[in-house]
C-alpha cells in the first residue's frame, strides 16, 4: 500500500533553515507527482510546493517563492522541501500528499516551529 513517511521538522529560529523528507513506498514513485502542504493551527491545509513525476516542473505558493526549494532523488524514492529564511508564519504541520491512480494519499505530517 501507498505510505509517506515525513522527517526532518523541528524547533528552528526565525531566518534558520530545515529540510524535511518525505520517503515513499508502495507505488512507482518516478511516475508521481509529489506535494508539500501546510496546516498551521486555525487555519486550512494549504498547497506549499509540487514537483513533477521527474523533478523538471516545480510550482510554489507565492508566500514561499525564493524561499522553499522542493526536490526528489527518484532512485530513493523521496521528496525534499528545503526551507530557507524562515518565519514564524512558517509554523505549520508539514504534510507530503501524492495522488497514486486518482485517490489522495497523505503521510502522517511532520511539525514545524519558528521560533525564538
Amino acid at each position: 500500500q501507498v505510505q509517506l513517511v515525513e522527517s526532518g521538522g523541528g524547533l528552528v529560529q526565525p531566518g534558520g533553515s530545515l529540510r524535511l523528507s518525505c520517503a515513499a513506498s508502495g507505488f512507482t514513485f518516478s511516475r508521481a507527482g509529489m506535494n508539500w502542504y501546510r496546516q498551521a493551527p486555525g487555519k486550512e491545509r494549504e498547497l506549499v510546493a509540487s514537483i513533477s513525476s521527474a523533478g523538471g516542473r516545480t510550482n510554489y505558493a507565492d508566500s514561499m517563492k525564493g524561499r522553499f526549494t522542493i526536490s526528489r532523488d527518484n532512485a530513493k524514492n523521496t521528496v525534499y522541501l528545503q526551507m530557507n529564511s524562515l518565519k514564524a508564519e512558517d509554523t505549520a504541520i508539514y504534510y507530503c500528499n501524492c495522488v497514486v491512480n486518482y485517490e489522495s494519499y497523505w503521510g502522517q505530517g511532520t511539525q514545524v516551529t519558528v521560533s525564538s
